[in-house]
């Protein structure tokens, strides 16, 4: 880029705040007491994001007279639930290719149930009257290279080939048509399997409904230790212990109570920005009327979308792991990552020239070998966790919630029944191999990027594997 463009670029945050743009809302509620003393349950739900609300909520639906408490070791929807895009997404298996390359067998079980999943959740805010911004808009996959195109037209045939007619294939002139970017040479629009919805909304009205139906929440309350108490379960916090009969997991990147399942994911740092509000003129130069979610179809690829207010979301593209998985406030903000966001932002929209970004942030979000989430059962299944949904958490922790519950009742489902739920991806191995081989994976991935899609031998031995990484 040039110096002057790199210039523009950085002074458009020059005004940015650190924080995430959805959770700096007046309307966030105020945090629940804190856990002091012992108590005791039917079912511990530990992790007040939306896996552990979502089982919460989820638990009580199938039981009222069930005694639910949820102990969060912040506030509900702190991390990587009130720091996402706010893509809803229907897929359990991020995305089609994906699926088909792990699960072809029940990939159309799972397309199913995933779009059962997602009414699920337009019904559940409608229902528990959650105003979250929801949109059944759709999301677009664009292509910015030749090769690109050609990748989701074969993606496009071969989800026609299978049954799947959701998606519509869009051409250079049809794409620009929905979103004017001179970036884009083709599309793949799924119309009916994406909402976008303000996702820190989307948990804070989770936690009324929770709350409405008798779960038990305390906040600033972390568990700190899982063991055996009699015929039941025992979980540790900094005040009291609670004693439950069942506990559910839902603490995805922070370290799982059962120490096993901790190999199983690596923590990947993800930045985003919010722009100001768009003016009408700048709205008409881009289109966009019909607010479809967009990702481009890179290796390390950008999402973006546009919020009720009329701002830009641009998000992705620098996907970092820390040395030895660690977890730090530190790694929630890097202004080098900002500064290259804003340079891709304005080539992408540069009739946007002048724009300025209100919000830039980044945070942690939980990854696993095969890019889609896991579950199991520890303490001769008297705890249930579920983990590993990378960057699919808006939609498939729902999902993920009913596994746990089903799991836990020892019941044989049509969740439970499938392989997806019954296997496990390949954990990570220890330092220094695991920094060793995501960085090269993301070298790789770049390199692939820029020279047509190639992957070279490393990329190609991860794909015979059942490794292949995305960004």
């Amino acid at each position: 880029m040039a110096p002057g463009a790199m210039r523009t670029a950085a002074q458009s945050l020059s005004e940015a705040l650190p924080r995430s743009y959805w959770l700096d809302d007046p309307g966030k509620p105020a945090p629940q007491p804190a856990l002091t003393g012992d108590e005791s349950c039917d079912l511990l739900v530990v992790g007040g994001g939306y896996s552990g609300l979502w089982t919460a909520l989820l638990a009580k639906e199938r039981d009222p007279d069930r005694d639910v408490v949820l102990i969060e070791g912040q506030e509900a929807g702190w991390a990587a639930s009130g720091r996402n895009g706010g893509f809803c997404a229907a897929s359990l298996t991020h995305g089609l290719s994906n699926g088909l390359s792990r699960w072809p067998g029940e990939l159309a079980k799972l397309e199913e149930l995933g779009s059962r999943n997602l009414d699920a959740i337009e019904e559940a805010v409608a229902r528990y009257d959650i105003d979250c911004d929801f949109e059944r808009t759709g999301e677009i996959d664009v292509a910015t290279e030749p090769h690109q195109v050609a990748e989701l037209k074969e993606l496009h045939a071969e989800a026609e080939r299978l049954g799947f007619t959701g998606s519509q294939w869009l051409d250079q002139d049809q794409v620009r048509a929905e979103v004017d970017s001179p970036t884009f040479l083709g599309g793949l629009w799924d119309r009916e399997g994406v909402a976008m919805l303000h996702p820190a909304k989307l948990a804070w009205g989770l936690k009324r409904a929770c709350l409405g139906l008798g779960v038990r929440i305390y906040e600033h309350t972390e568990g700190l230790d899982l063991g055996s108490s009699g015929a039941g379960m025992a979980v540790r916090t900094p005040y009291g212990r609670i004693f439950a009969r069942q506990v559910a997991l839902g603490t995805n990147i922070f370290p799982s109570l059962v120490k096993r399942v901790r190999a199983y994911t690596v923590p990947v740092y993800d930045y985003a920005l919010m722009t100001e509000p768009l003016t009408d003129a700048q709205l008409a130069s881009i289109g966009w009327k019909r607010r479809q979610g967009l990702g481009d179809s890179a290796n390390q690829f950008h999402y973006f979308r546009i919020t009720a207010d009329q701002r830009i979301l641009w998000g992705g593209y620098d996907a970092i792991y820390p040395y030895g998985g660690r977890l730090a406030a530190e790694y929630d903000h890097r202004p080098e990552t900002y500064l290259k966001l804003a340079e891709h932002f304005f080539t992408c929209f540069p009739q946007l020239a002048g724009l300025r970004f209100t919000h830039a942030w980044g945070g942690a979000i939980d990854t696993c070998s095969r890019f889609s989430a896991f579950f199991g059962t520890a303490h001769s299944g008297k705890v249930a966790y579920a983990a590993g949904f990378t960057g699919l958490g808006v939609g498939a922790t729902r999902f993920g919630g009913e596994v746990m519950l089903d799991l836990l009742a020892g019941e044989r489902t049509e969740r439970t029944e499938l392989e997806m739920v019954r296997s496990k991806p390949m954990p990570f191995p220890p330092e220094p191999l695991a920094w060793t081989g995501i960085s090269l994976t993301k070298w790789s991935l770049a390199r692939a990027d820029d020279r047509g899609g190639r992957r070279n031998l490393w990329l190609r031995t991860l794909d015979r594997f059942g490794l292949g990484f995305d960004s």
